[in-house]
């Protein structure tokens, strides 16, 4: 489709019709703008649904793990022999043990359900970069210290040194009934993950402590373990389930959020095709554009023929006049697309101080900010989907050029 220096300065002038021609560069511009929308859509929308799951995916895989082993009974007991297992499993990075357990915890008379997790002390050191004050190398075992999620703190009203009390339910039994237990824990960091549930329930302290709180000696509840690529850990631990059959169970991350991840994948399939009619649309009027173009030149059309232009090139004077307005409004919407991405943030808070919504509500949707990431293959993909839509739009008013007969339409000249 390489056009010679006469085809053009033909297309040239066709993509700029003169002044009685007005409507027709209307609806041309109308066409460029609307596949401009409609790729910057897609890329925006694209992007930000791979930023749900890729943050998600991070923000718990970095806090849970990829996976956890589970005992039947809900106690490991003999967790160093299963622990030792784990690492020794080809393609795990990393397998520590664990306690969680769902307490209660009060400060000032406020009360809030927490999620108690016993970490050792390489769990606590990876919470430094979400901590947001205090110190967590304070969190020793017999120091009786925590660290708690950022909402918790605001829940609960706690700031840096307060005693917080934890509440175990199921405490020492005495001649007169099971009596609760409880135990001061102080305040020495606060860290925010960025999933609003964990923050608002997250309480973490040394495996030891927890043991102690819990009275469970020293058996953990689970064993959580990282593989090295997250989206093959059931086929990593498949040989790992074999050995433990029986004894403990594996849960991974697509198990436990399977609900959520499935809710992400489906939806965006869902609005890809959705918003690839947008781009439809847009090939529609640079259809319908193109055919009033070739209606109005049929005339220059017939000189051209007489003048020794050929079919060929008359269709790819026309191909090259609609692709370019499909070319032209790809990169325009590439451009506007990924501008939107970058100040996301700003957008969305001008938005809601213009309609006084509250649009990222993170108790709603997990994450505290819009996230976003763009994945070069999809941006290729709706890219090169755009621009075939166009060429396609581009055939038949070019065909329909090209087989003008001269003879037909100069006959009455």
């Amino acid at each position: 489709m390489i056009l010679s220096s006469f085809e053009w300065t033909i297309a040239k002038r066709y993509m700029l019709p003169g002044r009685g021609e007005a409507f027709i560069a209307l609806v041309a511009g109308i066409s460029l703008v609307a596949v401009m929308l409609g790729v910057a859509a897609l890329v925006i929308v694209m992007s930000v649904m791979n930023g749900f799951r890729a943050e998600l995916l991070d923000k718990i895989v970095g806090l849970n793990g990829h996976a956890i082993i589970q005992a039947y009974g809900g106690r490991l007991e003999n967790w160093e022999d299963i622990l030792e297992e784990a690492r020794e499993t080809p393609g795990v990075v990393r397998a520590s043990p664990l306690i969680e357990q769902p307490l209660l915890a009060s400060f000032n008379g406020r009360v809030e359900a927490i999620l108690v997790r016993g970490n050792t002390q390489d769990d606590i050191d990876r919470l430094e970069e979400q901590k947001i004050a205090g110190d967590l190398s304070q969190l020793k075992a017999d120091a009786a210290k925590v660290a708690i999620g950022a909402r918790l703190a605001e829940n609960l009203g706690a700031r840096m040194g307060d005693t917080i009390t934890i509440i175990n339910p199921q405490g020492r039994s005495t001649p007169f009934g099971t009596v609760p237990r409880q135990i001061g824990y102080e305040v020495a960091a606060i860290f925010e993950i960025g999933v609003y549930d964990y923050d608002q329930a997250f309480v973490v302290m040394p495996m030891t402590e927890a043991q102690t709180l819990l009275l469970i000696g020293d058996a953990v509840n689970v064993i959580e373990v990282k593989t090295r690529d997250p989206d093959t850990v059931t086929e990593t631990l498949a040989p790992l389930q074999r050995q433990l059959a029986g004894k403990a169970v594996i849960s991974d991350w697509k198990t436990i959020n399977s609900s959520l991840f499935e809710a992400l994948a489906v939806e965006r399939v869902a609005m890809f095709v959705v918003l690839s009619i947008i781009v439809l649309v847009a090939v529609f009027n640079i259809l319908s554009s193109l055919i009033m173009l070739v209606r109005a030149k049929t005339r220059d059309i017939a000189i051209l023929r007489t003048m020794g232009a050929t079919r060929k090139s008359l269709l790819k004077i026309f191909v090259t006049t609609g692709f370019l307005i499909g070319a032209l409004g790809t990169v325009a919407g590439l451009i506007l697309g990924f501008v939107f991405l970058y100040f996301r943030q700003p957008i969305v808070r001008g938005i809601e101080i213009v309609t006084g919504q509250n649009l990222w509500d993170p108790s709603i949707r997990f994450l505290t900010e819009l996230p976003s990431r763009t994945d070069p293959a999809e941006v290729l993909a709706i890219s090169v989907m755009a621009l075939v839509f166009s060429f396609v739009a581009t055939l038949y008013p070019a065909l329909k050029a090209a087989s003008t007969d001269p003879v037909q339409v100069l006959r009455y000249e």
